[in-house]
């Protein structure tokens, strides 16, 4: 599930961030599941074609046109059968907190090329301006959204990492409120509930990471 957390009501300008999010950041984020998934022994990530990065593989229609035009979105679900898994509650944590790590990733990897950059971004005129803008944009869109998926609130992957620690009987619990938390996240993203709260996390992460580039 994504959303971009901070941005205003929209106008045409926020389709830039939103489409970078939908055809760059949503496809690593589910290749990342798939990818775990498959690595853990689920063959159907792969027989669901979604071990790839081409984004019309992982797009939902009702999903990205609510991240277009909304802001908060969400991609086709990569299934996953946990009865493949040697350990079912650990393995589901670790194909979750895949998509997660791979925004953080990318955000890393990409800091580290805005800071490479960086003096030629500010002397290189409109061409250095634009590419200095859209590589921090990347950033902090990835970041962003890595922090949003950790919540644990059902359906987010932070819901199935919390899982992992619960007994069993908590664990169902948890896993039933997955048909209401869609409602009360986007309650949460219109209401700009969450962006202040989140803001501090992603500022702390983005500072560290920058202190490994510089």
């Amino acid at each position: 599930m994504y959303s971009l957390l901070n941005l205003p009501a929209f106008n045409p300008m926020d389709l830039v961030p939103r489409i970078l999010v939908l055809f760059l950041t949503m496809p690593v984020h589910e290749f990342a599941h798939a990818f775990v998934a498959s690595r853990l022994g689920d063959p159907t990530p792969e027989a669901e074609n979604r071990l790839t990065l081409n984004p019309l593989r992982h797009i939902d229609l009702i999903g990205s046109l609510m991240l277009l035009f909304v802001g908060f979105g969400w991609a086709k679900p990569v299934q996953v059968d946990p009865r493949y898994f040697e350990k079912p509650k650990r393995d589901m944590a670790l194909v979750s907190l895949a998509g997660p790590f791979s925004n953080f990733l990318l955000a890393f990897l990409t800091l580290g090329l805005y800071a490479n950059i960086f003096a030629w971004t500010v002397t290189g005129g409109a061409p250095g301006f634009i590419v200095g803008s859209f590589l921090e944009a990347l950033v902090f869109l990835n970041l962003g959204l890595g922090v949003f998926n950790l919540i644990p609130i059902p359906p987010l992957d932070g819901s199935k990492v919390l899982a992992a620690f619960l007994p069993n009987r908590f664990y169902w619990t948890l896993m039933q409120f997955e048909r209401y938390g869609m409602f009360i996240l986007l309650f949460l993203a219109m209401t700009g509930s969450l962006g202040g709260f989140l803001s501090n996390f992603i500022t702390g992460i983005y500072n560290a990471m920058l202190k490994v580039w510089i």
